[in-house]
């Protein structure tokens, strides 16, 4: 639809040029020469010139402006058309309309931030928004041509001079037409924020069972990727209205990258909210779950939208290559990241704490010297068995989650394995050679290091 609207702007281009060409053809041949013109200045009237010409030359230019009004105005209707029923401006979401309220109020917050009727999810709010920044982008390169030729001053024998009042209606349906669609394409950009605001923080769908990459994340770097390219329309936009993240206007107004760090503090806002409702869940598994979720959540964003190694992606390019290269994205993101994961890395940290080497003077052996006395062994059971009892309860709480990017996972098992491996192995190799016990050895020796480590 959007580029359908750019069309119809070139379309109407090549009618009013059509108009303007009929007229030069039809008035140019009985237009006075400029010579005809200095005599009617300085003395009468040439005797061949037709007292008629001036009513002739006034109902043609009358017939011009008519046409061409006609064309422009049809022109605004279609374009309105557009943002009202393809790009969802009838309403903005939850409008408000209150212009001194919050950055929340001024997005369309209502009461407890519910949402109205009229709420779009976020995919079709990205698409609206893209769709109002190709207009104006539109409206932006070709508008001015556009007016240009719908004023009066460049017809022949229009006896305006280039200075004089020469504006038509299509002129000003022109100035119009540029701040309807700026106006409407602001809408699109409150809507598409507001949309990631409005995400719900419950359900299977925005908070998955499993701790996996919400849909949530995924539709926000499909937004900001549509929307990258139109950084000209963009700027077009911010200079003329003031926007809940930026109110600034003119020369002052934010870039592209302004409205891309709102839409990311919209999402981790959203996915805070998300992480806490894991942690109202019932079961073991609610607070390491909360973790690993901000854990999948911006890994996946740093992947998909942070510079990398493999290719440093161009904020300037945009589409599916555009990357964030601001450094306060990576920032944040790194150290939300980090933050998290040492959190998660803690429930595997209570391993640790039975792996303690058990002093050689209290190693004392029965008789034989082959198996170790009563009191002696229960210290070694003690440690092999409460680590094996963690780690069970650890592995059936974590096994259920879900981490789908391989370098993730592999840079978690990583981790994990750094927790505790090494003291394990350290401590088997040293105890498991001792008789601590005369019948269950292999029970309390089921886990050696090579079955944990793969």
């Amino acid at each position: 639809a959007a580029r359908d609207a750019v069309r119809c702007i070139e379309h109407t281009m090549v009618v009013v040029s059509g108009e303007k060409s009929v007229y030069r053809a039809v008035i140019a041949p009985s237009a006075p020469s400029s010579s005809e013109h200095r005599d009617s200045e300085d003395g009468p009237a040439s005797p061949t010139a037709d007292p008629h010409m001036p009513q002739y030359q006034r109902a043609l230019l009358a017939s011009y402006s008519y046409v061409v009004s006609a064309a422009v105005d049809r022109l605004l209707d279609l374009i309105e058309y557009t943002f009202l029923r393809e790009a969802g401006c009838s309403a903005t979401l939850g409008s408000s309309t209150n212009a001194g309220d919050s950055a929340n109020a001024a997005l369309g917050g209502g009461p407890n931030g519910a949402a109205s009727g009229n709420d779009m999810d976020i995919r079709s709010a990205a698409s609206a928004a893209a769709a109002g920044l190709r207009v104006v982008d539109g409206v932006r390169m070709l508008g001015p041509s556009l007016s240009k030729l719908c004023e009066l001053s460049s017809l022949p024998g229009n006896g305006l001079s280039s200075s004089a009042d020469d504006t038509t209606i299509a002129s000003a349906l022109c100035i119009s037409l540029h701040r309807s669609t700026v106006k409407n394409c602001s809408k699109t950009l409150e809507n598409l924020a507001r949309s990631i605001q409005l995400d719900p923080l419950d359900g299977p769908l925005h908070r998955p069972v499993d701790a996996r990459v919400a849909k949530l994340s995924s539709d926000v770097v499909h937004a900001i990727r549509v929307i990258s390219p139109f950084v000209s329309a963009y700027k077009s936009v911010s200079k003329r209205r003031a926007l809940p993240w930026d109110p600034n206007i003119g020369e002052n107004a934010g870039e592209m990258d302004t409205f891309v760090r709102f839409l990311i503090k919209q999402l981790s806002i959203s996915l805070s909210g998300k992480a806490q409702n894991y942690k109202n869940d019932e079961g073991l598994d609610s607070q390491a779950k909360s973790h690993l979720f901000m854990m999948n959540n911006t890994f996946y964003l740093l992947e998909l939208l942070a510079p990398n190694g493999v290719y440093e992606g161009s904020a300037d390019g945009g589409g599916e290559n555009y990357r964030i290269n601001a450094p306060w994205f990576k920032q944040k993101m790194t150290k939300s990241f980090e933050s998290e994961k040492a959190k998660y890395l803690t429930y595997w940290e209570v391993l640790n704490r039975h792996l303690t080497n058990v002093d050689d003077r209290e190693l004392n052996y029965q008789n034989n010297k082959d198996v170790l006395s009563l009191e002696s062994g229960r210290l070694l059971k003690s440690r092999f068995s409460g680590f094996i009892e963690d780690f069970e309860r650890v592995y059936v709480v974590h096994r259920n989650f879900t981490v789908i990017d391989p370098k993730l996972r592999e840079m978690l098992q990583g981790d994990i394995r750094r927790v505790f491996l090494s003291r394990y192995k350290a401590f088997y190799d040293k105890y498991s050679r001792i008789q601590f016990s005369k019948k269950n050895m292999e029970n309390y020796l089921k886990y050696p290091p090579q079955k944990l480590d793969s």
